[in-house]
């Protein structure tokens, strides 16, 4: 069912850095009652884990593919490590350093 909670480990390429993505992911996770988090990586890359209600999650997804901050050019996103779970593992959806 889509109340399932689920957590999913994710990975965008592109143009994603210096664009504010990491902001706006964390506004877009808030929005749909998301937790988990979201950094930087060392090779120009986004990255995080997400966590909540299977259909919240994958419309989170979704707007990790398609569309992402308003600057920012999307090539790929990648999604592993998909799981059910009990019970979310953070309280907010935080932009780690």
């Amino acid at each position: 069912p889509s109340t399932a909670l689920i957590s999913v480990d994710y990975e965008v390429f592109g143009k994603v850095q210096g664009v504010f993505f990491r902001k706006h992911t964390q506004a877009e996770g808030r929005q749909l009652g998301l937790v988990g988090w979201v950094r930087n990586t060392e090779r120009g890359t986004v990255q995080g884990q997400v966590q909540g209600p299977a259909a919240a999650v994958r419309q989170l997804q979704q707007w990790l593919r398609d569309t992402g901050s308003p600057k920012s050019r999307i090539d790929r996103a990648e999604f592993r490590n998909e799981k059910k779970v009990a019970t979310v593992q953070y309280e907010d959806f935080l932009i780690r350093k």
